[in-house]
């Protein structure tokens, strides 16, 4: 299923859609990091176009691994806090199983 793009997420049995949306001000702080790291990667392109020094290419691409990092952090504990929470209510325990995959990919 990796790798897959949807055509009719709608439809789709491989998309999966949060039971409770995101909060207002979660989502504006998540679009908020995205499009600020989407920026860094730019960056990161103009200084090869540049022909940058290495050291200060380095210095941006650790830049991007530490928001990106915080970016899945975020997204982890939105994920513990709504969609894991629901789901063991309902009496669903597999997915404290697929949370600790979850959390295994990000460190």
């Amino acid at each position: 299923m990796e790798n897959q793009v949807c055509k009719a997420p709608e439809t789709c049995s491989c998309c999966r859609h949060k039971d409770t949306p995101r909060d207002a001000e979660t989502l504006r702080q998540l679009q908020n990091r995205l499009r600020r790291m989407m920026g860094q990667l730019g960056g990161i392109g103009k200084m090869l176009d540049d022909n940058r020094y290495c050291g200060d290419i380095l210095t941006q691409v650790a830049a991007v691994q530490s928001a990106l990092q915080a970016f899945g952090h975020q997204v982890l504990s939105d994920h513990l806090h709504t969609c894991v929470v629901e789901r063991v209510q309902r009496g669903d325990t597999q997915v404290v199983d697929e949370a600790l995959e979850l959390i295994r990919k990000l460190k």
